[in-house]
């Protein structure tokens, strides 16, 4: 590669860029996943578009799975542990046994209405069954769901990718498949070992991160994304999950109150997006419209009984148990959309099957089912909580405090954003009650800044530069969001720094 040519690729990858960002905005407000867009734009650049020739399904795969580390450490790095916590069990058994249930009745499907043999039955079942966090989050950002609800969408997500990967790739080797038991095995070992690597990686890393002193605040982002990509990397090599081992200690992490926490989530953030864009213009690359024509009618009858027979009956089968009412197992049947996995799945039979017809037609026909069935669930999923009349009617965020530590001062500064429906709000600063030992030494409101009195009273979009001794500064992150929650009388029954 030449300057020449070097100049000319950063051109075109800066006018992709740019074009997908904007492109986020329409997905927004239309509620179509924004994966549909770039997917879109692979296509249109690729053989049946612009020209490009690109068929490279082993490279593809490759940065695929990159992106995907990347795109589970931004999901783990924003979960809420509070938000998961009491969901765990029920999100667990979705994203094992629901999964098993999705995959076989999807099977029975395949095999029954299709025509497929029994193995490549499966092989499709496996790819199609796992939910996509970045789809579901992108279109459920429109739809307040309640805290459980959400709670156990985020958890399925993050976690059901790790058994899929191992089901998918049983099945697709050219070999003898191995026997149900030994299958289970495996899985149940691959799992074991990555949520190991990831809790040991994320409780190690976050004790690490908190009690070292770097030069500069943006050294820390690196450090966590480094953090996490190693428990990858460490869980695989260990031949365990690597997805569920970094999707684990990026929860950890997220929850573990990380010097510089928006800004580590922000440059994920970043990251993450760059991950799904290059990702799904790659697919885009790879797929070719003009042979998928005998994949149609394939698609569309096994992503009917995907959406309308397997979903559900996998939800119905593992949430009732739990006593999950059943206007939320519908929701939760309706929202299990896909988007990358399937297709970054899908590219594992095209590289252990080189050349192979029924491997490019697996292909096809997983791409045709995820961007039709996504056309159809995305923008539907409002009115379908509208008509179960699910939803809380807001969308209310958790305080956002940042910590910086000052070592040699042996101290914390608080960064406290105050989002519009904090009741901090109208709270004068004396009225906080913050321990001895910690002061609001700043406040910015409408880009001024000015040094608050006791008297000075707090509104809403404000943001505090908050000083503690490093001995308060937990006690008083816990005031400050208690007052977020209750108000000035948080806690007045409970001791003055009470929650």
């Amino acid at each position: 590669m030449t300057v020449d040519d070097l100049n000319r690729f950063l051109l075109e990858v800066a006018v992709v860029l740019l074009f997908a960002v904007v492109a986020v905005r329409f997905s927004t407000r239309t509620g179509l996943p924004s994966l549909l867009i770039y997917l879109g734009i692979g296509v249109a650049l690729g053989q049946n578009g612009l020209g490009i020739e690109f068929d490279n399904a082993e490279l593809t795969q490759v940065l695929g799975y990159a992106a995907l580390v990347v795109i589970l450490t931004e999901g783990g790095l924003k979960t809420s542990w509070r938000s998961i916590r009491p969901v765990m069990p029920a999100a667990t058994v979705l994203a094992t046994f629901g999964v098993a249930v999705s995959v076989v009745v999807t099977a029975l499907g395949a095999h029954l209405l299709a025509g497929f043999d029994w193995r490549t039955s499966l092989l499709l079942g496996a790819i199609v069954s796992s939910t996509d966090a970045a789809a579901v989050f992108s279109v459920l950002r429109t739809v307040p769901l309640p805290a459980r609800l959400n709670g156990l969408l985020e958890a399925e997500s993050g976690f059901n990718d790790a058994p899929v990967v191992i089901l998918v790739v049983a099945f697709a080797t050219t070999g003898p498949l191995d026997s149900w038991y030994v299958l289970l095995g495996t899985i149940i070992a691959e799992l074991a070992i990555g949520a190991a690597v990831g809790l040991a990686v994320g409780k190690l890393g976050a004790w690490a991160v908190r009690h070292m002193a770097l030069p500069s605040s943006g050294l820390y982002p690196i450090a966590v994304m480094s953090l996490a990509v190693g428990a990858y990397a460490g869980g695989a090599m260990l031949h365990g999950s690597g997805f569920l081992a970094v999707y684990i200690a990026s929860v950890v992490l997220g929850n573990s109150k990380l010097p510089h926490g928006p800004a580590v989530r922000g440059f994920a953030d970043g990251l993450a997006w760059i991950g799904q864009i290059g990702m799904f213009v790659l697919l885009g690359l790879l797929c070719t419209p003009a042979d998928m024509g005998s994949a149609i009618v394939p698609a569309l009858v096994i992503g009917a009984v995907l959406v309308f027979v397997a979903r559900p009956a996998s939800v119905f089968a593992t949430m009732t148990p739990f006593r999950l009412p059943w206007r939320e197992q519908t929701l939760l049947s309706w929202a299990g959309l896909r988007g990358a996995v399937p297709i970054v799945l899908a590219t594992i039979p095209l590289v252990l099957q080189q050349d192979s017809a029924l491997a490019n037609e697996v292909f096809n026909i997983v791409f045709i089912l995820v961007v039709v069935f996504t056309l159809l669930q995305g923008p539907t999923l409002p009115l379908v909580a509208r008509w179960l009349r699910i939803g809380d009617g807001s969308m209310g965020q958790d305080l956002g405090i940042e910590s910086a530590p000052l070592e040699r001062l042996h101290g914390q500064l608080l960064s406290v954003a105050l989002s519009a429906d904090s009741r901090m709000s109208g709270v004068e600063v004396g009225e906080l009650r913050l321990p001895p030992g910690a002061a609001v030494t700043l406040v910015v409101r409408d880009g001024a800044s000015f040094v608050p009195d006791r008297a000075t009273v707090l509104r809403a979009g404000d943001e505090l530069l908050v000083v503690t001794t490093e001995e308060v500064s937990e006690a008083a992150e816990k005031r400050l969001r208690a007052v977020d929650k209750g108000g000035k009388l948080a806690g007045w029954l409970r001791g003055r720094n009470g929650a």
